[in-house]
């Protein structure tokens, strides 16, 4: 064969396996993806449902799952080295965990992850007989969760999904919406707490915090003392602004405007403050004003009337109410499952299925135990996410028309992955941040596959009754 054709010959070669990797989502054998773009114009519409504080271990204890390879633990170290059983409790309880970088240090513990049990238990107004013995071992029942077990038996389940930060809700929330908790595009520094301040700091998060508000930053190196609080207003590019560049539509669904889990109020120029930080009352930016939709007691769920008339945007990000959260702390925390399966029957049985994806995730662990270590960037004081990254497991439910049917993902994912996925979806450039230093779901996906039918998902509660809820729609009353 002369050069000529075998040159030709082995550029057929490469195309047909970029072809098939770009129809497969295909994975290596070590674990990684390997990231290609959807299709042009197959996937439409990306919905990121971001739910409250679980893990696998405590949330994902189905036993179709377990049998079918997912890497679900049922017993858990503790410092002393004494194996602990995990047991059954309800969805809604009346004790929190603490899930602060500290929180993570302890139940990390040098990467041997045995120190749930030094995590920190605050026990609801009232309690009684709290907190249960190991409290931080315990697992939601399968009977609070069958909605969440259907969907992940049913499409793609992740395993190796993380958190990136090492950390509670608010810097998790940055990350969701670019890939970062720095407080600028220069700094080398990384918001890693929840506001705190003289006020109800989780009520008046972002640049229209009081003056009093201060969130602590972390430094390469892991050191959270070393570096003086800064005000929670950052400025720094985010994916909103690579689709507001491309035209491309969005929406943020947020409970409250001040709230620590609506990312949008703490970058600057996406808030718009009426007053310059922190002097500031409202965010009243065309951004803010247009496309942060907050829950009200007439409108209660407005994704789910905005899939009824066919206002679905490219990009959706879903914040629930605190009681559909399945944030920890409460009782009446109990309405996540049939929230989720809300959106996502709303949008499976609508013209909308054939060209969606769903990306179901968890903000932060929550303090429950989970026995598989994090991957982590050294703390070498240079490398991106040094100090940091990454975070602990949390669920991932890949849900779409191509999504691998009853598929466990056991290829790494974090965050990042999801703003990937997204990029090269839509074709936008890197932001540069956990983005560029993750995989973008690819293996996820089949884009050759016979689209999936969809198959409604049996809950509690349907679509009708969150468009009839009058509760208010509170955001969190702490992390």
């Amino acid at each position: 064969m002369g050069r000529a054709a075998f040159l030709c010959f082995s550029l057929v070669l490469l195309t047909t396996a970029i072809l098939l990797l770009s129809l497969n989502g295909c994975s290596s054998k070590s674990g990684t993806s390997v990231s290609v773009p959807p299709p042009m114009g197959t996937i439409q519409h990306v919905v990121v449902i971001f739910q409250e504080n679980r893990t696998p271990d405590n949330l994902f204890h189905d036993p179709v799952l377990i049998a079918n390879g997912a890497d679900i633990a049922s017993t858990g170290l503790d410092s002393s080295g004494n194996t602990i059983t995990l047991q059954p409790e309800p969805l809604g309880i009346d004790y929190d965990l603490s899930h602060a970088n500290s929180a993570f240090v302890a139940m990390y513990d040098g990467g041997k992850m045995d120190g749930a049990n030094n995590v920190t238990i605050t026990c609801a107004s009232g309690a009684t007989d709290c907190p249960p013995p190991n409290a931080q071992y315990y697992y939601v029942q399968s009977s609070d969760v069958g909605p969440y077990f259907q969907m992940a038996e049913q499409y793609t389940f992740g395993d190796r999904m993380f958190q990136t930060n090492e950390g509670p809700s608010f810097p998790a929330h940055q990350f969701i919406i670019s890939g970062t908790s720095a407080p600028s595009a220069a700094s080398n520094l990384f918001v890693s707490e929840n506001p705190s301040g003289a006020t109800k700091a989780n009520n008046n998060a972002g640049c229209t915090a009081p003056p009093s508000e201060t969130v602590t930053l972390i430094d390469p190196f892991g050191n959270e003392s070393s570096n003086p609080a800064i005000y929670p207003c950052f400025e720094h590019a985010t994916l909103i602004d690579e689709l507001d560049a491309a035209g491309l539509s969005w929406r943020y669904y947020a409970p409250s405007a001040g709230s620590i889990w609506t990312a949008p109020n703490a970058i600057q120029h996406l808030c718009g403050p009426n007053a310059t930080p922190p002097n500031a009352t409202s965010c009243e930016s065309s951004d803010w004003l247009n496309d942060v939709i907050i829950y009200t007691t007439e409108n209660p769920a407005p994704i789910l009337n905005d899939i009824a008339n066919n206002q679905l945007p490219a990009v959706s990000w879903v914040i629930p109410a605190s009681q559909n959260s399945d944030h920890a702390g409460s009782t009446a925390t109990t309405g996540g499952p049939s929230w989720v399966t809300a959106i996502v029957n709303v949008i499976g049985t609508s013209a909308y299925w054939s060209n969606t994806a769903i990306i179901v995730t968890w903000d932060d662990w929550g303090g429950w135990y989970d026995h598989v270590p994090p991957p982590q960037v050294i703390n070498n004081g240079t490398s991106w996410g040094s100090g940091y990254l990454y975070g602990f497991r949390v669920p991932l439910l890949v849900i779409s028309p191509y999504a691998k049917a009853s598929y466990i993902s056991h290829v790494t994912h974090d965050f990042g992955s999801i703003l990937s996925f997204i990029e090269q979806n839509f074709r936008l450039p890197s932001l540069g941040y956990a983005d560029a230093h993750a995989d973008a779901l690819s293996d996820c996906f089949n884009w050759g596959q016979t689209p999936l039918k969809f198959t409604t998902i049996t809950a509690e509660h349907n679509a009708a009754y969150f468009l009839n809820d009058r509760t208010p729609p509170a955001g969190p009353d702490d992390d």
